[in-house]
């Protein structure tokens, strides 16, 4: 007989791997900008896009990219993504778009490194996609350059391989009866704002462990602690409700008066405060409706910030 916690934990990767393997019109927020320009935006408020392609501690242009990311397999610096024909995407066609958001492949045959988030991505509709590249080719290109990463020797080679073993794209639609406040949310939390990229902890080869999703990791992002967000009550967020979480994302604002700090609060304040009311209590509903994992990561300093230092 199955222990609960494993019977839970098998629930949860079988959850997950229905809801990353989405794909339908109707998980669209009626919410939403109609017009295609201001969809794209959203979309790219959602998923953070301009956190990481902007190298903003060092005075980077816009989307001009240069940001880097240190790894266990070294440092990677993301790509220019603006629309300069030459050192950006400017070049690239539809076909291309979809290629690299939802298979992880550059225009020219290459694989990408997970670093990009294109392992969520996969799970976007094409109607959102078509509306972020319409987006992105809106703003001003940059003549930046890409910068090489500093990576272990030979990590490229690898990467069909990684993605033989962890990564699947994913092409399906949400099941008629599901709740569709609950189904949106499923959307936003595991494709666009992509949460189990930096609450999910990783195996030895960089995949994330789906049995342990969004119950945090004591090397996350830049090597800090990502707390866990389950709704385990010891552990976890189980002693949150709906609104404290959807208040916590808007706000950054916790039920015991903390704020969040570092790269949640960028997240925050760069991406999901502009998110709907609606969209920001769909993720909440399906952030708690999943199986709570008691799982206890240190905190590190980097994750608080005092409040009169968060931007409303």
């Amino acid at each position: 007989m199955l222990s609960p916690v494993t019977s839970a934990r098998r629930r949860l990767i079988a959850a997950v791997g229905v809801v990353l393997g989405w794909l339908s019109a109707g998980l669209a927020a009626e919410s939403q900008p109609d017009d295609l320009l201001g969809r794209g935006e959203y979309l790219f408020r959602a998923a953070g896009c301009g956190n990481c392609h902007t190298d903003t501690d060092n005075g980077g242009e816009f989307l001009a990219g240069g940001y880097a990311l240190d790894t266990p397999f070294g440092t990677f610096y993301s790509p220019n993504i603006t629309p300069h024909s030459e050192y950006g995407i400017g070049a690239w066609s539809e076909q291309d778009f979809m290629r690299a958001m939802k298979a992880g492949v550059a225009p020219d045959g290459t694989d990408y490194f997970p670093v990009f988030p294109y392992t969520s991505y996969t799970g976007l509709t094409h109607g959102d996609l078509r509306a972020l590249k319409a987006y992105l080719f809106s703003v001003p290109p940059v003549a930046a350059p890409n910068r090489r990463h500093d990576t272990l020797p030979g990590l490229r080679r690898g990467l069909w391989l990684w993605k033989l073993l962890f990564f699947t794209p994913k092409v399906a639609k949400a099941p008629p009866d599901a709740d569709p406040a609950w189904a949106r949310g499923a959307y936003l939390a595991t494709a666009a704002v992509h949460c189990g990229e930096c609450h999910t902890p990783r195996n030895r080869l960089g995949a994330m462990i789906d049995s342990l999703y969004l119950a945090g990791t004591r090397d996350g992002p830049e090597g800090k602690s990502v707390p866990n967000i389950t709704p385990d009550r010891t552990t976890g967020i189980g002693r949150w409700d709906h609104d404290d979480l959807t208040f916590y994302l808007k706000t950054g604002g916790t039920p015991d008066g903390d704020y969040a700090g570092g790269l949640m609060a960028e997240v925050i304040d760069n991406g999901l405060k502009h998110l709907t009311q609606a969209d920001r209590a769909a993720i909440a509903t399906f952030v708690l409706s999943l199986p709570a994992i008691e799982r206890r990561v240190a905190e590190s300093p980097e994750t608080r910030k005092p409040r009169d230092e968060f931007e409303y």
